[in-house]
């Protein structure tokens, strides 16, 4: 039997699988899909910000970890490679400091002319922009795998391609998880599973307040350099997440179809070149730039933050799902691994308890 049975294999369950094995645990990682990151977490835009945003009820509490943990994992693991970038956002509505404000910790107001230095094939600058020197970004595919390769290699079961049917109740505590493929016993199912914990959660008498919010990313082919941080415009955002390969996202809702005057079943197809024909006009001299590919993740969005702790008076379940799973996975794995192993709560999570 293992100690901990993990459901869901995006980048938040595989950072507490590896924690945990790392710590020794024996650990069984179980995942509907055919390979890690097969869900929402390979459709994230994978933005890593310490400073910059707004971060909702307990998350905030975690904010001061985020850069110090990242640095961590990847002296730990060489496949998880951060690109320190930094980060330019605007919007439609111009910046009200002056250049050289300061908006927040870290984060800066710059104008035209430091715009165009850091990034030199923007056509048009805007005026204004927040500059924030110490945001980055992830292959989250890429650090999953990294995630997932080593807490096998510390002794972690993996099971892919094998879908959680339900919980396994004996007198009242919950004993291991049900697959298609058969019972996998342990003494604490952890749930990570992104808005599938909902359904899971449900035999427990427990609702949980996760939304879905539909996240529309592309991957795109563009010479190296194109993009040189991590850039957040009214239209789109885009930022290179290795070289000659951006990452993009742009605005996406049920209502975006008539909003662009898209329709048919190719709309997602339409959205996508008409994204790639934005990128194109911002930019000089792209040269050749095409889709590898595109899609929908459906992020989970817990009503009033983070959503991390016990749900049943045995302990034997434990939940953890969030919104800007990517930036806070590291952190989250490291403290959901401290307090399964030594059962003390943690302080940075008293604020994320279901």
């Amino acid at each position: 039997m293992s100690d901990v049975v993990v459901v869901g294999a995006g980048i938040v369950g595989s950072s507490v699988a590896y924690h945990l094995a790392r710590q020794g645990a024996s650990v069984t990682l179980i995942d509907a899909g055919p390979s890690p990151a097969a869900g929402v977490t390979g459709a994230s835009f994978a933005w890593i910000g310490g400073c910059s945003g707004d971060w909702p009820g307990g998350a905030e509490d975690l904010r001061g970890s985020v850069l110090a943990d990242y640095r961590r994992l990847e002296a730990e693991l060489p496949g998880v490679a951060v690109r320190w970038t930094g980060s330019l956002v605007w919007s439609d509505t111009s910046v009200r400091s002056g250049e050289g404000a300061r908006t927040g910790d870290g984060q800066y107001v710059v104008g035209r002319r430091e715009i165009a230095d850091l990034e030199p094939n923007l056509r048009t600058p805007p005026e204004q922009a927040v500059y924030t020197p110490t945001d980055g970004g992830v292959d989250p595919v890429a650090m999953t795998v990294a995630l997932v390769d080593a807490a096998r290699a510390l002794g972690a079961q993996v099971v892919h391609g094998s879908p959680v049917t339900s919980l396994k109740t004996v007198g009242g505590r919950v004993t291991g998880v049900m697959t298609c493929d058969g019972f996998h016993p342990a003494s604490t199912v952890v749930l990570a599973a992104g808005t599938g914990v909902r359904v899971l959660c449900a035999p427990l008498g427990v609702a949980l307040p996760v939304a879905a919010s539909p996240a529309f990313s592309l991957r795109v082919a563009a010479p190296a350099g194109l993009v040189r941080t991590v850039l957040a415009g009214p239209e789109f955002e885009a930022r290179e997440y290795r070289d000659g390969h951006l990452m993009m996202t742009t605005p996406y809702t049920e209502g975006t179809a008539y909003r662009e005057g898209l329709s048919g079943a190719s709309t997602l197809d339409r959205l996508a070149r008409r994204t790639l024909e934005r990128l194109r006009s911002a930019f000089h001299d792209t040269g050749p730039v095409h889709l590898l590919g595109h899609q929908v993740g459906m992020r989970p969005m817990p009503a009033n933050g983070p959503i991390v702790g016990r749900l049943t008076p045995d302990e034997s379940v434990y939940v953890a799902v969030m919104h800007s799973a990517v930036t806070l996975a590291p952190t989250i794995g490291r403290l959901v691994a401290h307090e399964l192993l030594t059962g003390e709560s943690v302080p940075e999570l008293r604020r994320c308890r279901p």
